[in-house]
This record gives structure tokens, C-alpha cells and sequence, in this order.
């Protein structure tokens, strides 16, 4: 699968390669993006993004960030960082704290720390969920043998919602993905 904003980003995802391969980091194309690992590790990958290309740490949230240059990812994002560029003038002026944030992450990876991420079982099903699961044996069945990613991306999708009634619709509409052991946001094969 092509990735529709690579081309766009060439030159910005050019120079982050570099830099990283600077960092003697070995480069891997891993879900169709240049992913740079360390002892077979993740570490590092580049993300071509519609309005920016991302540099995004796996373990972004350990790295001390002195420049205060990460970002989370996503608001349920427990361990990435990443920094946006759109130009890359921007990545030269990064240069050397992008390489400093490498080494960082390197040292993290030889140290075998990790991050300590919440299990599936912290985030409580939301009630108008819980409700369904309580009443259908083969939808918790089905809920249960969900990897637990899938398990939480229903939880996220229906919690978000602000008022029951929209909760117990979402619910409603998630029974027959559940059933397919299909996650919220994936598509039927």
C-alpha cells in the first residue's frame, strides 16, 4: 500500500533518514515507513502525515525532552513522542537535538527500561457496553476473545461519546464489529 503523503514529504523524510542513520541506527520499512531500530528494537520511524512529516520516538515519553519539542501523539498515546516538521529548514535548526533525543533513546534501549502501560482491564467499559455484554452471551464471548487493542479502541469509541443516549447508540452500532472480531477502525477483509 502506497502512502498517500510520502511524496509530498520527500525531502523532509530524506534529511530524518539521514539523521538517524547517523546515529548508526539500522533502518527497517516497517508498516510501509522507515522504522530505525537499535538491537533489533524500535526505536525511531518517520511518518508521512497530510499537513507534516512526523519523527516519532516509540518510547517518547521516557526521553527527557529538555527543548520541550515532543508531542503526544494521541490523547489514549501511553509511550510515543513525536515532533512535526514542514520544512526541512526546520529539521536542519533540529538537527542536533534530534541526534541528542536518538542517542537518549538509544541508551533507554541498552538499558532494557520500559514503559509501564496501562492493561486493558484499567479502562472501565463504559456502562451502556457493559449493559449489551451483560445481557448477550456471545457478544461477551466475542468481546472477551478481542485482542485487547480491539477491546479498548470499542471502550474509547463508545466512552467518548458525552451523553448515554449517544453511548448506548455507539454500543448498539458496535455489535456486529465485535461479533466479526474486528477492532472499531478496521475494515472488514
Amino acid at each position: 500500500m502506497k502512502v498517500p503523503y510520502a511524496r509530498k514529504w520527500q525531502k523532509e523524510t530524506d534529511k530524518l533518514r539521514q539523521i538517524a542513520l547517523d546515529c548508526d541506527l539500522t533502518e527497517e520499512l516497517k508498516w510501509g515507513k522507515p522504522c530505525f531500530t537499535f538491537l533489533k528494537k524500535n526505536v525511531a520511524i518517520v511518518i508521512p502525515l497530510k499537513e507534516s512529516c512526523a519523527f516519532s520516538f516509540f518510547k517518547g515519553a521516557l526521553l527527557k525532552d529538555p527543548k520541550h519539542i515532543l508531542e503526544r501523539i494521541g490523547e489514549h498515546t501511553q509511550a510515543g513522542r513525536w515532533i512535526k516538521f514542514t520544512s526541512p529548514r526546520k529539521i536542519a535548526t533540529l538537527r542536533l537535538t534530534l541526534k541528542d533525543y536518538l542517542y537518549e533513546a538509544i541508551e533507554l534501549e541498552e538499558s532494557g527500561k520500559k514503559i509501564e502501560l496501562k492493561k486493558p482491564s484499567a479502562y472501565p467499559i463504559p456502562e451502556e457496553l457493559q449493559r449489551m455484554l451483560d445481557d448477550n452471551a456471545v457478544l461477551r464471548s466475542a468481546f472477551t476473545a478481542l485482542t485487547p487493542g480491539r477491546r479498548k479502541s470499542y471502550i474509547f469509541h463508545v466512552s467518548s461519546a458525552k451523553q448515554a443516549k449517544t453511548r448506548a447508540a455507539r454500543a448498539e452500532k458496535c455489535v456486529p464489529m465485535i461479533l466479526s472480531g474486528r477492532g472499531f477502525n478496521e475494515l472488514p477483509n
